[in-house]
């Protein structure tokens, strides 16, 4: 049932990103529903000039820059019932305190997989063109490739071999459909029936590395897949394919990865990576066959609204006595980005 009064609500996050995340119209719902002193971003639970409104919130409506929270959060706002997180994944926000203690939680994170999967895309269909390779070679030559040297070039047909169903891999094999493309699919969560329904044919992760041609990551960062693509598993890519990892950059042994890119066996487009960012001196750089960037998959500019829509969709629905569209449940973890 919904409450006699509107909760109370304090954002917790950086506060460089409000403007983006809640333009005015969604600023405006928010105020209609909670008790939301929209000046106040606190950063520091332990900051006095916050306590006051900490001791009365309910609701936490947190985003990138928000410390973790756990025993401390309940100290300092004792009347809480729930987390709305306007960015991804909660795994390294929320503690144990919290998910004992009862507190809802719920993520903008399949808002956030859109961009991610739609980047991831894009990268996909660049590298079977070859066209970070023509490019470079263009740039040198100033003349167009011949034939022979496009011979091994295009999307028909080529295997795409996507690790892990997270919500991101999962709306990339939805936007994968309308393609020319084999696509495969390595989670140990999905059985065949509901890989087949994906659009993709589920193989073990080994046979996953040896057929593809393309390999997208978007495993989860759980101690289980630290480093799953180590120098044992990297060489069983076949040469001449592409890693594609927008997901996390500890999925990757970074030094195996780089002995294969430096060799020039592989080629890679690599949005995350362990660590991050990488040394000034490292060759992934500079190297000809690498397209690296500083983890722009996920929302950036003004692709953060959406993610300020869901978490207001969100209060409004608690505010309603509502279920949460997105909640996050502490079990789930374990198997999603």
């Amino acid at each position: 049932m919904p409450s006699a009064q509107p909760p109370r609500a304090v954002f917790v996050m950086d506060p460089v990103h409000l403007p983006l995340l809640f333009p005015p119209p969604l600023m405006e719902r928010l105020r209609q529903v909670a008790d939301i002193d929209t000046a106040l971003v606190v950063r520091d639970l332990t900051d006095p000039a916050a306590a006051p409104a900490l001791a009365g919130a309910e609701v936490l409506i947190t985003g990138w820059g928000c410390p973790r929270l756990d025993a401390d959060a309940l100290v300092a706002a004792p009347k809480l019932r729930a987390v709305l997180h306007a960015a991804g994944s909660v795994r390294s926000l929320i503690g144990d305190a919290l998910w004992d203690g009862g507190v809802t939680v719920s993520s903008a994170v399949t808002g956030n997989a859109l961009p991610v999967a739609e980047y991831t895309l894009a990268m996909i269909l660049l590298a079977g063109k070859g066209a970070f390779a023509h490019r470079e070679r263009f740039r040198a030559t100033h003349t167009h490739p011949s034939p022979a040297e496009t011979a091994a070039t295009g999307n028909l047909g080529r295997r795409v071999g996507v690790i892990g169903a997270s919500r991101v891999g999962r709306r990339l094999l939805e936007l994968l459909r309308p393609f020319d493309f084999a696509v495969s699919l390595y989670d140990p969560y999905v059985d065949p029936a509901e890989a087949a329904a994906l659009g993709a044919e589920p193989l073990p992760l080994e046979d996953l590395l040896r057929r593809s041609d393309i390999v997208s990551l978007h495993a989860p960062d759980i101690p289980e897949t630290h480093r799953m693509l180590d120098r044992e598993r990297l060489a069983l890519i076949r040469d001449g394919g592409v890693l594609v990892n927008t997901s996390r950059g500890a999925l990757v042994d970074t030094s195996a990865l780089t002995d294969e890119l430096v060799a020039g066996r592989l080629s890679a487009v690599l949005d995350v990576t362990d660590p991050e960012p990488l040394p000034a001196a490292s060759p992934l750089y500079t190297l000809p066959n690498v397209f690296l960037t500083p983890h722009i998959a996920g929302s950036l500019g003004n692709e953060l609204a959406r993610l300020g829509r869901v978490v207001t969709d969100e209060l409004e629905r608690l505010a309603a006595g509502l279920p949460l569209a997105h909640e996050v449940r502490h079990a789930d973890l374990a198997r999603v980005a």
